[in-house]
């Protein structure tokens, strides 16, 4: 006979505070692995004593596999398995404290439990809870012992992200939002649409006690290639059919949409959106993750640690090899300990859900530890070899002539990669750099030394490359130098102004003919359209130093700007007599500003006056002016209000109501873009008060 339906006490409030979930908006329980929670059930006539608990997981439950656990009341607590503690009982009640070991599989569970004296009766179903990783608790791998890292890189659901390039850093917020509505059974969904999980469901979720494993099922979730995961990767500077990765303000609507659609890829991600959804993904879990930005950021497609870059005799940048010099690269960083590497190489692990290579055969990467990277261990999985010499690559220019097929290197650089390594500091709205946990100090015998042993690892030492550059070919010394230096903003709406710095380093004079091109760029410095090209013949005497100015009129490159606001300048100087210079510079221009005023005191449950006001810099009208708010706990949803045009100089002020709905510091992020101007963003903090 199959027992009464008892009626479950799941304790929502009292678990959720003990086990740091309370931010879940969910009926269900969610609570930590490795730590005890209480549920009370009635609906019971038996002796306590003789129940039996059946906590199982995945679609095959099995002891073996670990995703069925079977336990009865125990007065002693062993941490290697579920335990049930009596806590109290009442006439038809019974309060149990239950435990989970600390490297248990997780995910959302069935609890059940059996009355051992009534025979045959099949077991009764209490309900199902969400076990989730605990950085929490000294037993967990993700075990993260500073408590405000605990805050920021779990519980914290505002991120800032670092982007430009590296003469010129630039940020804005993001709304990761892991703990809001249905967010965490998508994450639980993404699981189970792994490749991992359709080729064989029981061993996946037998291996999802693991943070090293997740992640890098995860890195593959993230992005649409193979497996129908979340986000389609553009990086054409088209983004027509979809959303352009610079519009979004947050992960909430991705995941969202993506669960709408059917689980369609959601178009278009680049790697910021990547790297903030994965973040969103992994916190939701309870594993501790960050966002990190390395600019000049290396995409080594051959695996020889080495970048090759080619131009034409007009110094136009060829899109001519896998191999890239991204302006700036955006992964993350997750926090757990390395049992299958040793304990020097635990700690900040790096994932990459940006589709840039194969691993195993699909576009995922990582987990690489991050001590790993920064000792040349490049034998180590996982994908050390890439994420190395993203920091870390050596980079060759070269001249490519078209007519014979003839490459000449220009020069090679080796400091160039890897630069202002950016995060978020802990619990404030600031940039850290931890370019030093990534590598030793550059031109250091020691970071030179470290680059010998990752090439030795990596058998590049004793291998003839016959796409390298002779000795000859690099000890080369150039006869003049040469420097772009900006005069004057650089914001979009105004001219662009620019001097080319020509040096005559020699003692006899020297004729140059200089070629130069601008081109509009993606962020990874893909070239999309020409903007403007010139050249000139200069004559320079003995050590004379020449400067030319450059302009370029707003209403020349307008039309051919992406939503980056990405420009490359070049000039490639034919030297008489002597080897090509190469000079070039990555421009980035600012957005006009857009401000937001809270209007009065934001208290709970009681409506607020925003103000957002936008003032048009150009001497043209914008038109098709959109703005875009979000903020947890501030608003549900995403707010859309069209602004009508607004002629040159014209301001426009646009006033919403919002109702708080939390206490505490939250944020408002607003996005705003118009014909003229791509996703001009701020945040602003919001205290909200009783």
């Amino acid at each position: 006979v199959a027992a009464t339906q008892p009626s479950t006490n799941w304790h929502l409030k009292e678990n959720g505070r003990d086990h740091h979930t309370s931010k879940f908006s969910s009926k269900e329980l969610i609570v930590r692995r490795g730590q005890a929670f209480i549920v009370t059930f009635n609906g019971t006539e038996q002796p306590e004593q003789n129940f039996t608990f059946i906590a199982e997981t995945g679609p095959q439950p099995s002891k073996l596999a670990k995703t069925q656990a079977t336990f009865g009341i125990s007065s002693t607590v062993s941490k290697e398995s579920w335990n049930a503690v009596l806590q109290s009982t009442s006439s038809n009640s019974v309060s149990i404290s239950i435990s989970s070991p600390p490297n248990a599989v997780i995910g959302r569970y069935k609890l059940s439990v059996q009355s051992t004296s009534s025979g045959s009766s099949s077991p009764a179903t209490l309900g199902t809870f969400v076990l989730l990783f605990n950085p929490w608790s000294s037993g967990d791998d993700v075990f993260m012992p500073n408590k405000a890292e605990c805050d920021e890189y779990v519980l914290e659901e505002f991120g800032i992200i670092f982007a430009g390039n590296k003469n010129h850093i630039n940020s804005f917020g993001w709304n990761f939002g892991q703990f809001q509505g249905d967010i965490l059974n998508i994450c639980l969904s993404m699981l189970d649409r792994s490749l991992n999980y359709r080729q064989d469901p029981a061993t996946d979720v037998s291996h999802r006690n693991d943070p090293k494993y997740l992640g890098r099922v995860l890195s593959a979730m993230v992005n649409a290639n193979d497996d129908h995961g979340v986000l389609l990767g553009n990086w054409s500077g088209n983004y027509d059919g979809g959303k352009s990765p610079s519009s979004w303000t947050g992960s909430g609507e991705i995941l969202q949409n993506w669960k709408k659609s059917g689980f369609k890829p959601v178009r278009y991600g680049q790697c910021w959106v990547f790297a903030a959804v994965l973040t969103t993904v992994l916190r939701c879990l309870g594993i501790p993750t960050r966002t990190i930005t390395n600019f000049s950021s290396a995409h080594d497609a051959d695996g020889n640690l080495r970048v090759d870059e080619f131009y034409d005799a007009s110094g136009n940048h060829l899109d001519r090899t896998a191999d890239s010099i991204w302006n700036f690269h955006v992964w993350n960083e997750s926090w757990f300990s390395r049992s299958d590497l040793g304990p020097s190489y635990s700690g900040w692990q790096v994932l990459d859900a940006t589709p840039q290579e194969e691993s195993g055969g699909i576009y995922q990467c990582g987990p690489a530890s991050r001590n790993a990277i920064k000792e040349g261990d490049v034998d180590l999985d996982y994908d050390c070899p890439f994420v190395f010499a993203e920091v870390n690559a050596d980079c060759m220019y070269w001249n490519y002539d078209y007519a014979t097929g003839k490459k000449t290197l220009i020069f090679s650089e080796s400091t160039v990669i890897g630069q202002f390594i950016s995060t978020k500091a802990v619990g404030r709205d600031d940039r850290v750099d931890v370019t030093n946990d990534y590598k030793y100090e550059e031109g250091s015998t020691k970071e030179r030394d470290i680059f010998k042993k990752a090439r030795k690892k990596l058998g590049l030492e004793d291998k003839f490359d016959p796409t390298a550059p002779t000795p000859q070919e690099i000890d080369q010394k150039p006869d003049i130098s040469g420097k772009f230096k900006v005069a004057g903003p650089l914001e979009v709406g105004k001219d662009l102004n620019l001097i080319l710095i020509l040096a005559n380093l020699q003692s006899d004079v020297k004729n140059v003919h200089v070629n130069m091109t601008a081109w509009s760029t993606v962020y990874t410095r893909r070239p999309v359209h020409e903007i403007w090209k010139d050249s000139i013949s200069v004559t320079l005497s003995p050590k004379e130093e020449k400067q030319f100015p450059i302009k370029m009129a707003y209403t020349e490159y307008q039309q051919q700007l992406t939503t980056d606001n990405m420009i490359q300048v070049t000039a490639l100087c034919h030297v008489e007599g002597g080897i090509q210079v190469l000079v070039q510079r990555d421009i980035t221009l600012d957005n006009p500003a857009i401000n937001i005023q809270v209007l009065g005191e934001a208290k709970v449950n009681k409506e607020v006056d925003v103000e957002v006001t936008f003032t048009n810099p150009i001497d043209m009208e914008v038109m098709g002016c959109v703005l875009q708010v979000e903020g947890n706990d501030l608003l549900r949803g995403i707010l859309e209000i069209d602004i009508p045009p607004l002629k040159a100089s014209e301001t426009s002020s646009t006033k919403f109501k919002l109702i708080p709905f939390e206490t505490g510091p939250k944020h408002l992020l607003v996005n705003f873009t118009c014909d003229k101007f791509a996703d001009i963003k701020t945040f602003k903090m919001v205290n909200v008060i009783d």
